[in-house]
């Protein structure tokens, strides 16, 4: 069967698939690794598939075990990873001044989670104009604080690598153990992570929205809470419940670890709050930490087992349930408590799109319950450590207890699974596996009584 005679809810998948076997067979090579012997297979299939699903979690150190030119395959893996096989293969095919048949186009909307194929080119190029864009003026940022600590050319690197992952949320970084740990007092390398995480997070939807509207508000002199009153209802909810979702977590993190010897008690109060506002956004899909995990109090843990499962919005970078979908089905239970049809911002949601925030949910919940189980039997770990990794890996969060690099083959594996399933989507998967779907067969069945609750 051709490419083009496969569907996209299959390609995607296997797409992703076929980029992390790459990745792991490029950093199998002995070129790859700064001992120059090479490595095991699980090793460097770990490595590709924490790189392509932009995940973060290692079971090796980034930073002392891969070379530079491994560094610059992990840096390549995130970067695909980030944007989608199928968005880089179709840039590639534009800059060939190929023609894009109606399948293309449709495979494209479906790779990029759009409601038509109108326009799809365009916002295509638009999407990985601005993604080089945010990540070179990220990458100017971190220069100021990295060329001072490296040197100009190792410096100039180390922002180019960083600002790549923290866009794409990947949270994989080659400064050396620790993570940004030895960071925790430098304002321009946390803030500069953190706009880039959540730039990566919003989804391309929302950036355009935004830039159009302000754009426009500027040309014509609109106050903000007019501009603000023209964005469209997905962005008006993204961005409302992403800053609630930040300032729930730094407030909680705050003071749930405001005396903690392990994670903010030795730092300054502004540190203190610097650091628990980077803990609340990079637990949104990125990875970086500044603080130890497994430090973390319980109520720190929970919060966090929230915040990874939810994660960033839709059409970015971002893993997780995402936003709108977490809203979606919060607001359903609301709506059936209240006998009210599912409305917000004063538009009604289409059932589909309830049914399918439903389902996500589900699914996802459903895959961390069974991987989590897996996990516990086969590395014989408690709870907590198990599922704050779980919940890392299927979310593409990449924090890590400690856990990770401490695991068997088998436990990899899972955290592997955990990781591919986390990036294309378990209700993806659940369709690839699904086939076609069964013909209408024109039976009509009577109403069954079911009692529920």
């Amino acid at each position: 069967m051709s490419l083009k005679r496969i569907p996209s809810i299959r390609l995607i998948p296997l797409s992703f698939l076929a980029a992390i076997f790459v990745g792991a067979a490029l950093l199998m090579l002995p070129v790859s690794t700064a001992s120059g012997k090479g490595t095991d297979f699980i090793t460097a299939l770990f490595t590709s598939t924490t790189s392509v699903c932009v995940t973060g979690l290692t079971v090796v150190d980034t930073y002392s075990y891969w070379s530079t030119f491994g560094h610059v395959i992990i840096m390549g893996l995130i970067q695909i990873g980030g944007l989608g096989i199928i968005t880089v293969i179709t840039m590639v095919m534009l800059l060939t001044q190929k023609r894009f048949s109606l399948g293309e186009r449709k495979m494209l909307q479906d790779s990029l989670n759009l409601s038509t194929d109108v326009g799809v080119i365009k916002m295509l190029i638009r999407i990985v104009r601005g993604t080089l864009i945010i990540e070179l003026t990220g990458a100017c940022f971190y220069a100021f604080a990295f060329i001072p600590d490296y040197g100009i050319g190792k410096g100039i690197w180390f922002a180019a690598f960083h600002a790549v992952s923290a866009f794409c949320n990947a949270g994989i970084d080659i400064i050396g153990n620790g993570s940004l740990e030895g960071y925790a007092s430098n304002g321009l390398v946390l803030l500069t992570t953190m706009v880039l995480i959540i730039l990566g997070g919003l989804g391309y939807v929302v950036w355009f929205d935004v830039a159009e509207n302000i754009w426009k508000g500027i040309r014509r002199k609109w106050r903000p809470a007019q501009i603000m009153k023209r964005f469209t209802e997905h962005t008006k909810l993204v961005l409302t419940f992403t800053a609630l979702l930040i300032v729930f977590g730094w407030i909680i993190f705050f003071l749930a670890e405001y005396k903690n010897p392990g994670t903010l008690k030795g730092m300054s109060l502004g540190d203190k709050l610097l650091n628990s506002l980077f803990e609340s956004v990079t637990l949104r899909t990125a990875g970086f930490a500044t603080v130890s995990q497994k430090a973390m109090t319980d109520v720190s843990c929970v919060i966090a087992y929230i915040l990874m499962f939810i994660g960033g919005s839709p059409i970015g970078t971002a893993g997780g349930v995402k936003t709108v979908t977490f809203f979606l089905a919060y607001i359903g239970i609301v709506s059936y408590i209240r006998s009210e049809k599912p409305v917000i911002f004063n538009r009604k949601v289409p059932d589909e799109a309830m049914r399918k925030a439903t389902a996500v949910v589900y699914l996802a919940g459903f895959t961390i319950i069974i991987l989590t189980l897996m996990l516990m039997t086969t590395e014989h770990v408690g709870l907590q450590d198990a599922l704050f990794e779980v919940i890392s890996a299927s979310a593409t969060v990449g924090l890590t207890r400690g856990l990770t690099p401490e695991l068997h083959t088998l436990g990899k594996i899972i955290i592997i699974v955990a990781m591919y399933l986390g990036r294309i989507a378990p209700i993806s998967l659940a369709i690839f596996f699904a086939g076609r779907k069964k013909p209408d067969d024109g039976c009509r069945y009577l109403e069954g009584k079911f009692y529920v609750g």
